[in-house]
């Protein structure tokens, strides 16, 4: 097996502390960083995506390998810089606020980040003024998350925010969460929904073109 199969086996079974020396192995080898990120890291985490659907994995099988794959992400991160690799995007994530629940959000932050995007996390709580302000900072898209029913209206009050600093147009909405919809996603004007992780970021490759 080579060093990229072993990078890309160890992320699929979550196994951070393998997969970190795998990846300063591979960068002594000589190869390069945008191989071990495509053939290692993106291509695991496509493939976990997959057995999530296919309801082999699960939430907690997805964390523990979207954590391996950002313990892998640390290192490889300033060697795509001083590689000229640029990220397939920016997106802003945070759960809305008034909502303090952070392991869905987080869960879809690392899995669009594994696929190669560019990451703000803004955390949970976030007010519609702070989402603006990742947009004014260069954000092509926006995820919004929110658990509870009562803080829903506050995705829609970010829209409002983005449309009141004339930047609705300049940006990708995008809306999940255990009681979202793609109802409500079209009633409040967002781009897209996604029922789960795997599905962000095939609906953020889809909203961004890319």
């Amino acid at each position: 097996m080579s060093v990229i199969q072993e990078i890309r086996q160890a992320v699929i079974e979550g196994q951070a502390k393998t997969v970190v020396p795998k990846v300063e192995q591979a960068l002594s080898e000589g190869i390069a960083p945008d191989k071990i990120l495509h053939d290692g890291l993106i291509d695991a985490m496509r493939e976990v995506g997959e057995l999530f659907e296919q309801g082999e994995f699960f939430v907690p099988e997805m964390l523990i390998a979207a954590r391996a794959m950002a313990a892998a992400l640390e290192i490889l991160k300033p060697r795509l810089v001083e590689q000229g690799v640029e990220p397939l995007g920016t997106i802003a994530i945070g759960t809305v606020k008034g909502d303090l629940h952070d392991i869905g959000k987080s869960l879809v932050a690392m899995m669009l980040e594994g696929a190669g995007f560019e990451i703000m996390d803004l955390g949970v709580d976030v007010t519609p003024e702070k989402f603006v302000e990742a947009v004014k900072n260069g954000a092509q898209a926006v995820a919004m998350s929110a658990l509870l029913t009562t803080t829903m209206p506050n995705m829609e009050n970010t829209i409002k925010a983005l449309e009141t600093a004339d930047l609705r147009d300049k940006v990708v909405v995008m809306v999940g969460g255990a009681p979202v919809t793609q109802e409500h996603a079209n009633k409040i004007g967002a781009d897209g929904y996604a029922p789960d992780a795997s599905a962000a970021v095939r609906k953020a490759k889809e909203l961004l073109g890319v």
